[in-house]
């Protein structure tokens, strides 16, 4: 059911308002307050007033937004236009929180609804007891008009207004209401979602990648039921293209294998700090919210304690488990960005940190050799990322293969037909890695189909990076003709009026950085200054360390794995095209210095790699001009980088 209330302007005026409010009631079920039906029954009572003499036209109560289970207060299909209307009964006032709320309705819509794509929809708040506001609003290039306010007494007039200059064609209502949503979430909606009870294959992204999503995470569950079954050791490996939804699948198994029959649990690893605390803190304040919802009383502390069983962070498992010998009570661990695992020795420096004995074994040997102390069965389920690994102290793929060969031969292996391929391997076989322990190869442990809203995104940032300058600029004009802008500026100042001149709603935006560059400063951009990625990632508008605020910037390493809507990327010295290539440094000391080791290379793209695709709406890059007068910034080792984006095709914006 789409909506808890559908008619025709014609048949929702001739029926009995009481026999409106109470398909409310049952559609909305037990527990809906007194509070909620009188805010319904004023609201029947304005549409009553406004929709009286309108013509045809078909009104939609609490409709569904899919994506995190949103009901929109009323949609109105009016002569070629959708009405997202917000009723904010018995405000006095149009509040921002309230506007973007509404202004999130329409733009979701318009993004993942496969009706609303082409049509024009505009967001109206009615806070009834608010003085009149209406003006005409502006038309922006999406098709989804600025937010309108009315108190209701003038929603007549602005809906005819508005229809009369921005309406299309008439919307056929059935065709409407019966097209597919097919959203796209930030992984902390996704996260949000799963945890809530959705379907991993509910929120991908189109019929490809529910396809693709069902099919790894049903290979996974035979994989675990088999190990259970045989009483086997098991160890899997799910690659998949960026964006193709590998952390998801993960999340899912965490979150759906928690003490099932009593005799298991699962628990989602990662080594990405500012991921585990971020998804930690979304996930506890939205269990929270919907408890109080639902009449409970829980603390936020409990809610926090309840997330930290489902999603912990690789090293904070490493503390528990290697301070006794004791047996893990988690039968199934999922690793997340498996290939960043640490080598030996940053392994050792991190036990020595915690007073524990160094044993000169990487982290996929520790992680192995724990689960091994299993009696029976245990499943491991390693998520692979490719072109992602931005430290020096990461021991890369290979690692876990050698260390099932060195210490752990007996256990199953089972890995996509994908996992020989470069990017995972760097040109070494998986074959000989392994010896001869067993493997099977599953098709079904790739995801091929990239999830994210702009999967170009990623192809044009390889070819950017790459010199690929032809293929770069076809992909560039393909992302603009789809409304994904990616534009720049020598101005920091106007990349920051961009930022909040394209976010919408609560679309949220920010400053990155890579990690070392320290030639930022003069323009207020700190890179040493440390992020609080909860804040950053989770705060509103009105707080200064939220990444509204601009005032920080976060590194590669704060935002891997997390994504934001706009982003402004602030782009160093240290990556420097020469006309030919790019040269590759850091700034030490009072100077530049040439970075020559392969991996120290690899991981300075790659930070740009990830800083270039976390943004998913569009993106402004912000390259200084440098000053003549510091030698530390000249000219030069700006220009020549801002002349290849341009050669590109990256447009510049005007102050």
């Amino acid at each position: 059911m789409r909506s808890y209330y559908a008619s025709s302007f014609a048949g929702f005026l001739s029926q009995d308002s009481g026999a409106i409010l109470a398909e409310l009631v049952l559609a909305a079920g037990p527990g809906t307050t007194l509070e909620q039906k009188d805010a319904w029954d004023k609201e029947i009572a304005v549409l009553k007033k406004d929709l009286y003499g309108m013509g045809d036209g078909h009104v939609f109560l609490e409709f569904e937004i899919p994506r995190m289970g949103k009901r929109a207060d009323a949609i109105l299909l009016f002569s070629g236009v959708i009405f997202v209307v917000e009723f904010k009964v018995g405000s006095k006032e149009y509040t921002r929180a309230d506007i973007d709320q509404c202004v999130d309705y329409a733009l979701d819509l318009k993004d993942f609804h496969e009706g609303s794509h082409k049509a024009r929809l505009a967001p109206v708040l009615v806070a009834t007891q608010a003085p009149e506001a209406y003006e005409m609003p502006r038309m922006c290039p999406d098709g989804v008009l600025d937010p309108a306010r009315s108190n209701g007494t003038d929603l007549k007039d602005a809906m005819r207004s508005i229809a009369q200059k921005h309406g299309l064609e008439r919307i056929d209502h059935e065709a409407w209401v019966g097209s597919r949503y097919r959203p796209s979430p930030t992984i902390i909606e996704a996260a949000t979602a799963l945890y809530s009870d959705h379907r991993v294959e509910a929120i991908s992204g189109n019929e490809a990648g529910h396809e693709n999503l069902g099919r790894t995470t049903d290979t996974i569950e035979r994989i675990i039921e088999d190990s259970k079954r045989l009483g086997r050791k098991s160890i899997c490996f799910v690659t998949g293209v960026p964006g193709a939804g590998k952390t998801l699948v993960g999340l899912n198994l965490s979150s759906k294998r928690q003490n099932l029959a009593g005799c298991e649990n699962a628990v989602f690893l990662s080594g990405n700090g500012p991921l585990v605390a971020v998804l930690r803190e979304a996930l506890a304040m939205d269990s929270y919210g919907r408890a109080v919802k639902n009449g409970k009383s829980p603390t936020k502390g409990d809610e926090r304690r309840k997330i930290r069983t489902l999603i912990q962070g690789l090293p904070e498992f490493f503390s528990d488990t290697m301070a006794n010998s004791e047996t893990a009570h988690e039968k199934i661990v999922i690793v997340d960005e498996a290939q960043r695992a640490w080598d030996s020795s940053e392994t050792d420096r991190f036990l020595k940190k915690k007073r524990l004995p160094v044993c000169h074994k990487s982290q996929a040997e520790l992680l192995i050799g724990v689960m091994d102390r299993h009696p029976d069965w245990a499943v491991i389920v390693c998520l692979v990322g490719g072109g992602q690994e931005i430290n020096h102290n990461e021991a890369g793929l290979p690692e876990w293969f050698e260390a099932v060969h060195r210490s752990h031969p007996g256990w199953d292996v089972y890995v996509s037909d994908r996992i020989n391929d470069k990017e995972h391997l760097y040109g070494r076989r998986i074959e000989g890695m392994l010896g001869g322990a067993p493997r099977r190869y599953c098709p079904e442990l790739h995801l091929a189909v990239n999830l994210r809203a702009r999967s170009e995104v990623s192809e044009f940032v390889r070819s950017l990076l790459d010199i690929r300058t032809e293929e770069a600029a076809d992909i560039l004009r393909k992302l603009d003709g789809e409304n994904y802008p990616i534009v720049m500026t020598r101005n920091f100042d106007c990349a920051k009026r961009w930022l909040r001149r394209m976010a919408r709603g609560n679309q949220r935006f920010g400053i990155v950085a890579a990690a070392k560059s320290y030639r930022l400063k003069p323009y207020g951009i700190y890179v040493e200054l440390a992020v609080n990625a909860i804040h950053w990632f989770l705060k509103p508008r009105d707080d200064p360390r939220s990444s509204y605020s601009l005032e920080y910037a976060a590194t590669e390493f704060k935002v891997q794995g997390l994504e934001l809507d706009w982003t402004c990327v602030a782009w160093d010295g240290d990556l420097m095209h020469t006309g030919t290539g790019w040269n590759h440094r850091e700034f030490s000391g009072d100077m530049w210095k040439t970075l020559r080791k392969p991996h120290k290379r690899r991981y300075l793209e790659n930070a740009y790699r990830v800083l270039l695709t976390r943004a998913r709406k569009g993106m402004v890059i912000f390259i200084p001009e440098g000053d003549e007068d510091d030698r530390t910034r000249r000219g030069d080792y700006y220009d020549r980088t801002y002349e290849y984006l341009r050669d590109v095709g990256i447009r510049t914006l005007k102050p």
